[in-house]
């Protein structure tokens, strides 16, 4: 094999480049992967998931000590700005690229950095500032390239007061206010960040209420408190204008309404980062928001070109990407897709509280005609939540009032997104296994969180 023939290349370097590249390496394939930027890791690493988690623990830990009782006279004068609270996720980031740029190394995957462009089915060219094009060539790819956030040509994202969530990491000083446009995962987080540092928010939904997506019941949770918090969500808008000036930005509503604050950020959408790589020359089409169709084994319109993570849509998650990554290069290799692992994925959404979910919603399961009960368990009456000062939230199972089969677990509260987990490993066992009585019959250690799960099975099972 010449140097520049390969079993698979793998076109970026997120969770999903990964999750395939290390499959099909491992497989005994010779791999290649091509990133774009000069470092690995993909947007999950460098402007989405890691940053801005970091930023959000970073922002959680100053309001546990602001309201803390024991630390209150000790928060007189403490000022602690936007910028110096962004740099406690750069030393996290580093971290996270030399451990994933190690996987490559210790694996021999080259990796290639530049931006890749398929020439015919079989061969991309790669090209960099400053270096000579050259091309590849690849019995079979994995398009993992990802997303960016979705920019209207009528909103002027050069302006130093319009953001959207990858520039928002770079803002260098501390605003006194901020309009969200888009009520969505990213926009209702930052929503919770900022109102976390002491920043007056303005949210706009442009539907009739936020995350559609979760348990209503979450749903009127996540609403009361962001609102509780001191949050202004306006529902049912959409923009007329974006007019920046030089002291601020001013939204200007289809209803009429102007919203005037220091700083905009964007959250209305993103478009898969597919241009410009030559994929409708090779009969691959892209949609209208930049995203490749898939079958159920991952592959394009081109079967031995495959596409995984946010360039194929939802769900949109680095946890659901890596797993996608894993199960598309397993079918290029065996012919084989344990698709069906990625069907019921939890759901992590870092607001303050946090969310998380995994299984079926009331709403589905009554629309389903699925006879179901509920169980609930309070963090407030939690002695865990009482000692950390983490009250606020609950645990929800739902479950069949037959089988006692769990059929959708919801956590809004602090940890949400660990506590979920113990629910899911239950819920994902076979017939009698999964079963409301595990919860009932098991001894938890005390205090904790993952006592909730006694609680909410006995509350649940007491109404049976």
């Amino acid at each position: 094999m010449v140097a520049n023939e390969y079993d698979v290349i793998v076109i970026g370097s997120g969770p999903g480049g990964e999750g395939a590249a290390m499959k099909a390496v491992k497989s005994g394939k010779r791999v290649a992967l091509v990133e774009k930027y000069m470092k690995v890791g993909g947007g999950c690493s460098h402007w989405g998931t890691i940053p801005s988690k970091a930023l959000r623990h970073a922002v959680q830990r100053l309001v546990d000590f602001k309201t803390y009782p024991m630390f209150e006279h000790l928060i007189q004068g403490l000022n602690i700005s936007y910028p110096e609270l962004l740099r406690s996720a750069e030393s996290v980031i580093k971290k996270q690229v030399k451990m994933r740029q190690a996987f490559y190394d210790r694996n021999d995957i080259d990796v290639i950095h530049g931006h890749a462009r398929f020439i015919d089915p079989h061969t991309i060219e790669v090209t960099s500032e400053n270096m000579p094009r050259k091309r590849y060539h690849a019995e079979s790819f994995v398009i993992a390239s990802g997303s960016r956030p979705y920019r209207p040509h009528d909103v002027d994202f050069n302006h130093p007061r319009v953001h959207d969530s990858d520039t928002i990491l770079q803002l260098d000083d501390t605003p006194h206010s901020v309009t969200i446009y888009g009520a969505g995962v990213i926009g209702c987080e930052y929503a919770s960040f900022f109102r976390g540092f002491d920043v007056k928010v303005n949210l706009i939904n442009t539907r009739d209420k936020l995350l559609a997506f979760l348990d209503d019941e979450i749903i009127d949770a996540l609403s009361y408190h962001l609102r509780d918090q001191g949050i202004l969500i306006r529902h049912n808008e959409d923009y007329e204008a974006v007019e920046p000036r030089d002291d601020c930005v001013i939204l200007h509503m289809k209803s009429g309404k102007q919203i005037k604050s220091d700083i905009l950020l964007w959250a209305n959408g993103r478009s898969g980062n597919s241009q410009d790589m030559g994929l409708e020359t090779i009969g691959i089409e892209i949609n209208k928001r930049g995203q490749l169709d898939v079958n159920e084994n991952y592959q394009t319109s081109v079967p031995h070109i495959y596409a995984v993570g946010d360039i194929v849509g939802y769900p949109s998650l680095a946890s659901a990407a890596y797993d996608q990554g894993r199960f598309a290069a397993t079918h290029l290799i065996s012919g084989q897709c344990d698709h069906h692992l990625v069907q019921d994925i939890p759901t992590g959404i870092y607001t303050s509280p946090e969310i998380s979910s995994v299984g079926r919603t009331e709403k589905e399961l009554t629309e389903a005609k699925i006879p179901y009960e509920v169980g609930h368990a309070f963090f407030k009456s939690l002695a865990r939540a009482q000692i950390t000062n983490r009250t606020v939230g609950m645990l929800k199972l739902l479950f069949h009032r037959d089988t006692l089969e769990i059929l959708g677990i919801h956590c809004f509260g602090s940890e949400s997104s660990e506590i979920v987990h113990i629910g899911q490993a239950i819920m994902s066992q076979k017939g009698e296994a999964n079963n409301l009585m595990y919860f009932i019959n098991t001894t938890f250690n005390y205090p904790t969180m993952a006592e909730a799960y006694r609680v909410a099975a006995l509350n649940g099972y007491n109404r049976l």
